[in-house]
């Protein structure tokens, strides 16, 4: 499906809810193991969005959950691979079946493919999950504190279904459906090693081929269920349009690299200004400025710290490809590189409805004209991409520079997406509530 024709649309998504009472897994965690998974990378059915971020703004947010520090030692590591998403595979269930998810910062729940019943000739996919086949699979019935409907710190629509159990649907805006029955499970990281269950989607009917993993700060996320305190990846540069995702890398718990990170603390905010278009459960940066080449946009720093209202709010989303910008920055932005190279832009030319700053030519000789583009954040950390990669390919021998309007998305702020977070390690601290970066070599093996 066309990009951002499948933006998933959640209708109102998750806060502060009470999670299940089960008691956690009674295998002791070990704080020195240190656990390796193979990795895929999968063409998506549709790319990679800020799905929560779309219409949950317009949704009245209470205060998110305090991230606790009392964590159990998980130290996950792993490769990944991805087209236009970060792909993970994480061994679910007991005994474990393998299942492929979207590393998603921009989301909550998460949620995986499950098998459906199916013709008696047509055996369901082999990449789906069943329930079936696990010991510690369970679903949650209506009479869960997260079934009930319209109560305070739960606002996604739920019912019952047929049988008494609970029932999510998550929209997409072509509308096409995912929905399935909300169930707990366990992620196995190895044989000694899984955390308790867990609450997730387990989607019956969806054109996805992936599952979604929650990475952002709500209850329900995740590194919140799993009390995972710190995480990072490295996303490797693209390759050619047509050429093989090259692997990057994944951990969960303590990075050995992470002596090289430069930390910016995320931005936190009193209750009146979290409404009605703040994400409270967004990673929040500090973008103060952006510079290309030796230009200093003229944008103002207060363009990127969200108003009283909320406008403005600059995010970090591993689970967006493109990074949006509002309106002032972004027109500054395209200014510059009219200035610059305007004689060379492909004119009329919108790549999927969103990128309006594409060239036909050499792409590498454009991106020297152009020069650097630097993300400014306070503390003067920087996250520099270089000239030569300022643009990508987008197929066809066409190349675009990978930023658009957040009106586009109708988002009242900006996203930095993964495109612009290629060769380094991205690292969400979330006892200290900091986020860090390191440049890298993603493409080697860096686990």
């Amino acid at each position: 499906m066309a990009l951002f024709n499948s933006i998933l649309f959640l209708l109102c998504f998750f806060t502060s809810i009470p999670l299940s009472t089960q008691k956690p897994t009674k295998t002791p965690l070990n704080p020195s193991l240190s656990l390796s998974f193979p990795l895929t990378s999968l063409p998506l059915s549709r790319p990679p969005t800020p799905k929560n971020l779309l219409s949950s703004l317009s949704s009245t947010q209470p205060n998110r959950a305090p991230i606790t520090t009392n964590a159990p030692p998980y130290n996950y590591r792993s490769a990944f691979k991805y087209s236009m998403a970060l792909i993970v595979s994480l061994p679910i269930g007991t005994p474990p079946q393998t299942q492929q998810m979207v590393l998603d910062t921009g989301s909550q729940l998460s949620w995986i493919q499950c098998n459906k019943k199916m013709p008696p000739k047509k055996p369901p996919p082999t990449t789906s999950f069943d329930p079936s086949l696990s010991s510690s699979f369970s679903l949650l019935p209506c009479n869960h504190p997260i079934c009930k409907p319209r109560v305070p710190d739960f606002t996604l629509p739920t019912s019952c279904d047929q049988n008494r159990l609970c029932h999510y649907s998550y929209f997409y805006a072509d509308g096409t459906l995912a929905e399935g029955n909300l169930v707990r499970e366990k992620f196995a990281l190895s044989s000694t090693q899984s955390t308790p269950p867990l609450i997730l989607g387990c989607a019956t009917d969806t054109s996805d081929a992936q599952g979604i993993l929650g990475m952002n700060l709500g209850r329900l996320s995740f590194a919140s269920q799993a009390k995972i305190t710190k995480f990072s990846y490295c996303t490797p540069l693209r390759p050619s349009h047509d050429g093989a995702p090259p692997s990057g890398g994944f951990y969960l718990g303590q990075n050995p690299n992470s002596k090289t990170f430069q930390y910016v603390s995320m931005l936190t905010f009193p209750q009146s200004q979290r409404m009605p278009n703040f994400d409270p459960l967004a990673f929040t940066l500090p973008l103060v400025g952006i510079r290309l080449g030796a230009r200093k946009l003229n944008v103002s720093a207060a363009v990127f710290r969200p108003n009283a209202g909320g406008v403005g709010q600059t995010m970090i989303d591993s689970g967006s490809e493109y990074t949006y910008l509002v309106e002032e920055a972004y027109t500054k932005v395209r200014g510059a590189i009219v200035a610059s190279v305007g004689a060379k832009l492909k004119k009329g030319y919108v790549y999927e409805g969103v990128l309006d700053m594409c060239f036909d030519g050499d792409a590498i000789s454009i991106g020297r004209l152009i020069g650097d583009l630097v993300f400014e954040y306070e503390k003067g950390v920087e996250v520099v991409i270089e000239k030569e990669r300022v643009l990508g390919d987008v197929g066809g021998g066409v190349h675009c520079l990978g930023i658009g309007r957040s009106d586009s998305l109708g988002i009242p702020g900006s996203i930095i997406g993964n495109v612009h977070q290629q060769n380094m390690w991205v690292e969400y601290d979330l006892a200290n509530r900091r986020v860090g970066f390191g440049r890298a070599d993603c493409s080697r093996s860096v686990l």
